[in-house]
């Protein structure tokens, strides 16, 4: 105990008056732009507007012989961001008479389908005609 009563304390009024002396801090704006919600918005829109194809999507498309161009595939995630807008889930996207059953949520092509097979589609909230 005796090693801590010669040690040298600042008094609270000693402290108050430094702290008191100091000019504040200024307060960094941040741009609407940088602002925490609008970085997540954007990381949240880049991933969810990045399209997918799932395992099943790319077997029928490579089964029935479908291969997209780059205008195609432009063509399909402008859709699915349409889709998108309006609140989507499950959409049906035609893209020059072929048919994509999209994921709206998560950017994922579903199955694809062509000219030459029947035309019935289930379980989708929407379609977009591209």
């Amino acid at each position: 105990m005796n090693h801590i009563s010669q040690t040298k304390f600042t008094t609270i009024e000693q402290m108050t008056g430094q702290l008191l002396q100091k000019k504040p801090l200024p307060v960094k704006q941040v741009a609407p732009e940088n602002s925490f919600s609008k970085i997540l918005e954007n990381q949240y829109t880049k991933q969810n507007t990045e399209l997918k194809f799932s395992k099943h999507a790319n077997e029928r498309l490579q089964n029935r012989n479908i291969e997209l161009s780059e205008k195609q595939l432009e063509k399909l995630s402008e859709g699915t961001k349409k889709a998108q807008e309006k609140g989507i889930s499950e959409s049906l996207v035609m893209v020059d008479n072929i048919a994509f059953i999209v994921n709206v949520k998560n950017s994922t092509v579903i199955t694809a389908l062509d000219e030459g097979e029947d035309k019935i589609f289930t379980n989708i909230d929407g379609a977009v005609i591209m």
